[in-house]
């Protein structure tokens, strides 16, 4: 059982932890070139997201110091009744226990994610990927030092340095207790962990997200989305994959041009359907599988659509559940696809690169959820909680 910390003991840990990283700035990025050396593999958008740089560091300090600054979300009242037997009944946001994050690549994670759970009362079970080994047992040190420096027991932040099997070993048979489980990484990590995880388990899922542009689309607007959700950031989650333009779409073909012309700009593979193959650049794909595809590359599939309607089922159909734009002037047309597509955020006229914990107010997350229970798209501080009923009485039987 972990005794939870005061308020004031967590965030001055956190605190501590964004002075150390800026302190130990140069070792963790020198350490990081260790662990990029290392790879020796071809995904690059595993090695971007393996990278530490100054702006990572950077980000790893706002981090934990943005986390210091924000409410308790332990205890918090949620619900109030007064009985008619005299019983006062209250409902209150409580902490999980301990939450295990599995995750690939990033070390960041072991900064962020670490924060948020610690934050909420957690105790947290890292086990992150072992290309970057060096620079996770280099965070998770000074972790400890913060701890330590506050009076704390380093055991609230635990590395588990485990293989495979011994991963698939303790998700069955866990030799501590664990109350959640996090998957943060490709879609064969999550099939893993659903498959051997013996408690409740969130799911940061895959994106897969699309753009539609209807015929009442701004075209600078839908080009900038397109570009920024393509060629900002590959490596996100909240990438754009798959963009559908309106077969009534005024001034098509020029607009179709200018867009194969940019995306060619940044290398981006273009593949198509019959319709959008005519196009010089664009390469007809085989299999209607292929819509399912989260590319997490310089590629990008553009077809043609009959209508909102049709736009709307082809995205719960084939999407990821995370994040879907449409790009209209039409307010109308924007609320039936806004109300109707099934993902866990909906755009009108923004780029898909928003769905992010700070982004979207929430000073950053644990992972970006595509279940529905029991919070959707980013956690943030405030979800990271379950809830417990608070009841004081004075020897009410029933």
């Amino acid at each position: 059982m972990n005794t939870l910390l005061t308020i004031e003991t967590r965030n001055a840990v956190l605190l501590k932890m964004g002075v150390l990283l800026e302190k130990e700035r140069e070792t963790i990025i020198n350490i990081n070139k260790e662990d990029l050396e290392a790879y020796k593999g071809d995904d690059i958008s595993m090695y971007d997201r393996l990278k530490v740089d100054d702006s990572k560091v950077d980000e790893m300090i706002k981090s934990v110091t943005h986390l210091a600054s924000q409410d308790d979300p332990v205890g918090v009242e949620r619900f109030a009744f007064k009985h008619d037997n005299g019983m006062q009944v209250y409902n209150k946001t409580a902490s999980f226990g301990t939450v295990l994050i599995i995750y690939e690549s990033r070390p960041d994670v072991t900064v962020e994610a670490a924060g948020i759970a610690f934050k909420s009362g957690n105790k947290i079970l890292l086990k992150g990927g072992k290309e970057s080994l060096r620079s996770n047992l280099k965070i998770v040190e000074l972790w400890h030092e913060a701890l330590k420096a506050n009076g704390a027991s380093t055991h609230w932040v635990e590395y588990l340095q485990f293989n495979r099997e011994e991963t698939q070993a303790f998700l069955e048979n866990p030799t501590q207790k664990v109350d959640l489980m996090v998957p943060r990484g490709g879609e064969r990590l999550i099939a893993f962990v659903k498959k051997h995880a013996n408690c409740p388990v969130i799911i940061s899922g895959r994106g897969n997200n699309f753009v539609y542009v209807h015929p009442k689309a701004d075209l600078d607007i839908a080009m900038d989305v397109i570009i920024n959700g393509k060629t900002a950031k590959i490596s996100a989650c909240n990438a754009v994959d798959k963009v559908l333009i309106d077969e009534n779409l005024p001034e098509k073909e020029a607009f179709m041009k200018r867009l194969i012309s940019k995306l060619k700009a940044f290398d981006v593979e273009i593949l198509g359907d019959e319709k959008t193959a005519k196009y010089d650049e664009i390469s007809q794909f085989e299999s209607d599988d292929i819509w399912y595809e989260e590319f997490l590359d310089y590629k990008i599939v553009i077809g043609e659509i009959a209508g909102v309607e049709d736009t709307i089922a082809m995205i719960n159909k084939y999407s990821g559940g995370h994040s879907a734009s449409i790009i209209t002037t039409d307010e109308a047309v924007a609320k039936t696809f806004m109300e109707n597509v099934d993902t866990a955020a909906v755009y009108h006229n923004v780029s898909t690169r928003f769905t992010d914990g700070s982004q979207l107010g929430l000073g950053g997350e644990l992972a970006i959820s595509t279940d529905k229970l029991h919070q959707r798209g980013p956690i943030g501080l405030q979800h990271l909680v379950t809830n417990k009923w608070y009841v004081h009485g004075n020897g009410q039987i029933r």
